[in-house]
């Protein structure tokens, strides 16, 4: 299936990106790797020592998944791992049906699996099931590419995406204060990298009538900030950071307890890296030669 990606700034070319023919889903160029290879590598040196590194495959259980509440809240979003099953004359028959109609399609079933949703969500049950958190809380670096069911020609919305995230676990104190400091500190970063923003209150895409109550009470208790930087234009810039606070939601799941048994609260910073590699090249043009020296430096470029 054809169909046009908007992109004002031209940043689909053979310089950046290649439209795989599905929305939102692109392969990356050597050029838009460099970048990504940068940003991380600036965001690892930003990392707290005592953080313990974990990166996660791009599907993960679909018990979890269900667990955590996310099937209830972004079902929509959702994607899952479907196989075919069965014999090898009921397999083959499924494929060699009407191809040209998909027909094979109608004999996948589910499997165990989910594609991961955000790059912290497997973190939680391996962290519960390591006992009590101790007094001083627990850092986590954690990675993920992403999967969100939400196509979109917009140059800034993929399917597929790549999340870096900070994770705090503690005391509420210890969760809120981490937030506020990665507030404090993020602006600077950006300011190194010569990119225009602004923070503002946000909530999650929930699902449903309900779902409205949730995000207007995520918004009220100023739950979730995020970080915007102008890609396809300056009048709607693009969400490429978060700052999350959870409060006890994913300890009360998981039955994460600190060693005096109270439950422990969450909290993340997100990194968008593809969308901030698009802010990039949206700020200071497709030639890496004429970015700015300071934002070259910052990236090892």
């Amino acid at each position: 299936m054809n169909y046009v990606v908007r992109d004002p700034l031209k940043l689909t070319t053979d310089t950046l990106l290649h439209p795989s023919g599905v929305e939102g889903v692109f392969g990356r160029s050597g050029t838009f790797e460099r970048v990504v290879d940068g940003l991380n590598m600036l965001i690892s040196r930003h990392r707290a020592p005592e953080m313990e590194v974990l990166r996660f495959p791009p599907v993960m259980s679909r018990a979890h998944i269900q667990k955590s509440g996310y099937l209830g809240s972004f079902p929509n979003l959702l994607g899952a791992v479907c196989c075919l099953h069965g014999s090898e004359a009921e397999i083959r028959g499924a494929v060699e049906g009407d191809k040209a109609k998909g027909a094979w399609v109608g004999a996948l079933d589910a499997t165990d699996l989910v594609l991961t949703p955000a790059a912290c969500y497997p973190l939680y049950p391996l962290v519960a099931k390591r006992g009590r958190v101790p007094q001083a809380g627990l850092l986590f670096d954690v990675a993920s590419d992403c999967f969100r069911h939400e196509p979109s020609a917009q140059i800034d919305r993929f399917q597929t995406f790549r999340m870096r995230e900070f994770v705090r676990i503690g005391a509420p104190g210890q969760v809120v204060a981490f937030r506020e400091e990665w507030m404090a500190r993020v602006p600077a970063i950006a300011d190194l990298l010569g990119l225009s923003y602004k923070t503002e209150t946000a909530s999650d895409p929930f699902f449903g009538r309900a779902g409205k109550l949730m995000a207007i009470n995520q918004v009220d208790q100023s739950l979730k900030f995020e970080l915007l930087i102008p890609v396809r234009s300056a009048q709607e810039p693009t969400a490429c950071m978060s700052f999350n606070y959870h409060r006890d939601h994913f300890g009360k799941t998981w039955e994460i307890a600190d060693e005096a048994g109270a439950l422990a609260h969450t909290g993340c910073v997100a990194f968008g890296i593809d969308r901030l590699t698009l802010a990039l090249f949206a700020a200071h043009g497709l030639d890496l030669g004429n970015w700015p020296a300071a934002t070259r430096e910052a990236l090892t470029l």
